[in-house]
């Protein structure tokens, strides 16, 4: 029986991920309730421990790819891959009412570019606080600091190594858990408490999945408004980190 049942979860590696990560969850919005009130969404607790999981997972096979060299969470790598993961940010926009998105108007459209640029600037200074002096490696710091989808385009695309695509990619999941973390603390005082503002606080925070989960743990009917925005701000993120932002930082910094 134990062996049909291991035959079955690895042949079936997909099944075996979505039974996983249900379970991941369902652990992870328990605690939540119980240990924090909600005050630190499920979400949350749910990403630092898959974070935790791939570490562990990467540390006993000695692989890349976290908990997925483990051939009996190999359906984890597919689940997890971009495929997968477009679909359920774009999937996030079939919420938003055309009317509601309208009225976010300018407003929103500042915060987008805002958000972007404010967030590479960031992420650059950071990079050159630590000693990333070279404009290549800071640049992609700061796409990271957009988004961690952002930092590994814009890193691909001018020629970063893997360290600093690597480093990009975790400063995006660290602003992606303190936004997802702080939404609600703050969402009272910045007025977050209708489609417009959480649009442009879409706008403002990107991170698709940060704001996401940030405002369910707000006001659940904010939340596609709020990851329409983000989604445009990735998307925009991984045009002009590469071209704009890059030619800026080389034109001031040199190299």
């Amino acid at each position: 029986m134990e062996k049909m049942i291991l035959t079955i979860m690895t042949k079936y590696g997909l099944v075996m991920s979505f039974m996983v990560v249900g379970v991941v969850m369902y652990l992870a919005y328990r605690i939540s309730d119980r240990l924090t009130k909600g005050r630190i969404h499920g979400s949350a607790i749910a990403i630092i421990t898959g974070l935790i999981l791939a570490y562990i997972g990467g540390s006993v096979t000695g692989g890349k790819n976290g908990l997925a060299d483990v051939s009996f969470f190999s359906g984890i790598g597919l689940m997890g891959g971009g495929m997968l993961r477009d679909f359920a940010i774009i999937s996030t926009a079939f919420g938003a009412r055309i009317e509601e998105m309208k009225k976010a108007g300018l407003a929103g459209a500042v915060a987008l570019f805002l958000g972007i640029f404010t967030s590479f600037i960031v992420g650059y200074a950071i990079a050159l606080a630590f000693g990333y002096t070279s404009v290549v490696d800071a640049t992609t710091i700061g796409a990271g600091a957009v988004t961690f989808i952002v930092g590994p385009v814009t890193g691909a695309a001018i020629g970063a190594s893997s360290e600093v695509i690597a480093l990009s990619i975790a400063a995006g999941v660290t602003k992606s858990i303190l936004v997802m973390i702080m939404t609600p603390f703050v969402a009272k005082y910045i007025g977050l408490d209708n489609p417009q503002s959480a649009m442009v606080y879409g706008g403002l925070m990107g991170t698709t999945s940060g704001t996401a989960a940030g405002l369910a743990a707000t006001d659940p009917k904010l939340v596609p408004y709020g990851a329409m925005v983000a989604t445009f701000y990735t998307g925009f993120g991984c045009l002009l980190c590469p071209s704009v932002c890059f030619l800026a930082a080389r034109a001031i910094f040199g190299g």
